[in-house]
């Protein structure tokens, strides 16, 4: 198929009918998912006052889903998977209609690109044209306000609500979770990178991703962990690669961790203190945060889901019901997570600078495990531009790999002198 295939929609009725948007140029459906050479070279928006244009340039032709949610609103773009070699700073301004966007590896074979907008939003428009002189196209998503009655859900509700509970699941585990019982010979510890694909979390004063930083430790600190051979290792992700914080929670159950370290860095919006706010923090489960910037911290982190076109965020289930999980979690748990905390606390401390209040408790998501003690570093604030070079060094990320696997060396030899 070598001629322009472009669909026009009218907003309104796209939104009524719960439709989603297909557009299909130059490959099968079959093929464009096997095709990994897709490549995003450029990306823009557009606004004229009407309308705002959302362009991204990709270098052959593709099958795409284009949809909208509610709860924040957003427009979501579902694509193959493809190498996305924009900018760095790409997304972190919007136009007109687009607040922000973001991209990334959504799962495999699966991109997507999430646009936030400032309100509800019809898709006027969805196509793909050949940019002139070039084998290269041009996929450009109308977009205009609507209002909040005519829109709803979105036009992607539906197929939302029909994605499985524990989203990512169709990952397949980057490493297999086989373990069902705690007879293992080696205590079983579950790293966890946060973020990736197309969360990137933090940006860091230079654009460095959240994301990139912990998987660069996380590799590090199960090296260190493995060179003592008294460990079985499993990573959440061991590439740029999102995965919902149901499916890390799953995959930790499935593995039967002995201890699950959730790695995540920080930053700072206000421009003005930003350079001088640096340091780790290591964080345990609470109902109650410990403090306002806690409970700040564990909302940025349990939105991770949103950030990557997941859900609503009245999704989460009443706060009642939430805090009582949390207790019956805490009553497993929260003393061997404290312990650790403690533990990790002080051997970081001994290696990189820590925040002023070095341990603290929020509700995560992503700590609640009854079936393991658990823990979620901050590791330093990417907004605070030397620690974000810091951050970056081969150096660093050794002696924060070197301080977690020290405090996971001292916490099961502490473990196993107390048991009879």
């Amino acid at each position: 198929m070598t001629g322009v295939l472009e669909h026009l929609w009218n907003a309104r009725f796209v939104a009524a009918a719960a439709l989603v948007l297909m557009l299909v140029l130059g490959v099968g459906r079959a093929h464009a998912l096997q095709d990994r050479a897709v490549e995003a070279t450029a990306v823009r928006l557009l606004d004229d006052g009407k309308s705002t244009t959302f362009e991204l340039t990709i270098s052959k032709g593709l099958t795409a889903q284009v949809y909208t949610l509610a709860n924040p609103y957003r427009v979501v773009l579902d694509l193959p998977q493809m190498d996305f070699r924009l900018d760095a700073a790409a997304g972190k301004t919007g136009r007109g209609v687009v607040s922000a966007f973001r991209y990334g590896l959504f799962a495999q074979n699966k991109a997507r690109v999430v646009l936030d907008t400032t309100g509800p939003v019809g898709i006027v428009s969805a196509g793909m044209t050949r940019v002139p002189g070039s084998k290269a196209m041009r996929l450009a998503v109308v977009l205009v306000p609507m209002d909040a009655a005519a829109f709803g859900a979105g036009t992607g509700a539906l197929l939302a609500a029909a994605e499985p509970a524990d989203l990512g699941s169709d990952l397949a585990p980057p490493e297999s979770a086989d373990r069902k019982h705690k007879d293992h010979a080696k205590p079983v510890i579950v790293i966890d990178p946060g973020h990736g694909g197309i969360d990137p979390g933090a940006l860091g004063a230079n654009n460095v991703a959240e994301k990139s930083v912990v998987l660069a430790v996380a590799l590090q600190l199960k090296a260190a962990l493995l060179k003592t051979r008294r460990y079985d290792v499993k990573m959440t992700r061991t590439d740029d690669v999102f995965v919902s914080l149901e499916r890390r929670l799953k995959f930790s159950g499935e593995n039967d961790a002995d201890l699950f370290i959730s790695l995540h860095a920080d930053s700072i919006e206000e421009k003005s203190i930003a350079d001088s706010i640096r340091g780790a923090t290591v964080y345990t489960l609470s109902d109650r945060a410990s403090d306002e910037q806690a409970r700040i911290m564990a909302d940025k982190e349990n939105a991770s889901d949103l950030i990557a076109g997941v859900g609503s965020a009245k999704n989460d289930g009443g706060e009642e019901v939430k805090n009582i999980l949390i207790d019956l979690l805490k009553r497993e748990t929260s003393n061997f997570s404290a312990d650790f905390s403690h533990v990790l606390a002080k051997r970081l401390g001994q290696a990189i600078t820590m925040s002023r209040i070095p341990r603290k408790s929020a509700a995560f998501k992503v700590l609640k495990q009854p079936h393991a003690p658990s823990v979620l570093v901050e590791l330093g604030y990417m907004s605070n531009s030397t620690q974000e070079q810091e951050m970056m060094t081969s150096d660093w990320q050794s002696k924060v790999a070197e301080a977690i696997a020290s405090a996971v060396q001292s916490y099961f030899s502490k473990r196993t002198a107390a048991q009879p």
